[in-house]
């Protein structure tokens, strides 16, 4: 960034003097010869730092000074003066108006190291101001995302729970049917089995079926198979007689046709035992 230097003084060959010295710093120098004329510029160009005379007519360095600080609170303000008014210079600095007071006539090097000085603080209170807004922008990206993330937990939540809801009641349906219905894994394992199937292959509900092998506790004649005539059929019931002598019906389906679940369910009708 462009380093901009305003200097104000109402005798032009001080001005003179201090762009000689100063523009060999590579400052772009604007310069006033009093304190209206000094607002003028700042109110067209960013200026960084502004080297004041003290007494001039209409307006003394101290009164600019002091307005600049409330339109451009930014900028830092150096009085260069051969006046020592103590009181209103220490006032000043005191009200925060005045970064530095340089006496006139100046060193070389030491003015020149001041107003470098000068610009090294205005750029980091720039960048601190930067800084500040990119760390605020990315606060309030992160509260937008974090409110997203809020809601999208939030459905999920609810979407969980009505699917539990929806599995409890699909649940306590499948207790209450009439007919036995299993479920069983890729692996032949039995993973679902309701009150029903356990009335009927779980010796009246006394032994469990879940988690056993299918093949240890389904009568072979039943077992889910591709070679099985009832599942190739798809839904054709095939008669069956239960163990305790009843006519009964059975029907088997892979799954996989609706959901990515593998393996097979077993539907037996112990009420209907003639073959559809």
């Amino acid at each position: 960034m462009e380093r901009t230097l305003l200097l104000v003084d109402d005798e032009e060959n001080i001005l003179s003097s201090l762009v000689r010295l100063l523009r060999r710093d590579g400052y772009r120098i604007l310069r006033a010869s009093g304190g209206q004329a000094g607002l003028e510029l700042l109110a067209h160009n960013e200026v960084g730092v502004i080297v004041s005379d003290q007494r001039m007519p209409e307006m003394s360095g101290v009164e600019f000074l002091s307005r600049v600080k409330e339109l451009y609170p930014d900028t830092v303000r150096i009085v260069l003066s051969g006046y020592t008014d103590l009181n209103s210079v220490t006032d000043a600095i005191n009200r925060g108006a005045i970064y530095k007071f340089l006496t006139k006539p100046w060193d070389d090097d030491l003015l020149r190291a001041n107003i470098d000085e000068a610009f090294r603080r205005f750029e980091l209170v720039r960048e601190n101001e930067q800084l500040r807004e990119e760390l605020t922008t990315a606060n309030e990206a992160l509260s937008r995302m974090n409110q997203g993330l809020e809601q999208r937990v939030g459905e999920k939540t609810r979407e969980v729970v009505r699917n539990l809801n929806v599995l409890q009641v699909s649940q306590e349906v499948l207790e209450h049917l009439p007919l036995a219905v299993i479920g069983i894994d890729a692996d032949g394992m039995i993973a679902g089995a309701n009150r029903m199937a356990h009335e009927l292959l779980g010796a009246g509900g006394t032994r469990p079926l879940l988690g056993e092998t299918a093949a240890a506790s389904i009568p072979a004649e039943l077992l889910p198979s591709p070679s099985n005539a009832a599942c190739r059929a798809q839904g054709i019931r095939t008669a069956y007689r239960l163990p305790d002598g009843r006519a009964a019906s059975y029907w088997c389906y892979p799954m996989g046709q609706s959901s990515e679940s593998k393996g097979w369910v077993l539907v037996i009708d112990p009420e209907h035992g003639e073959t559809i």
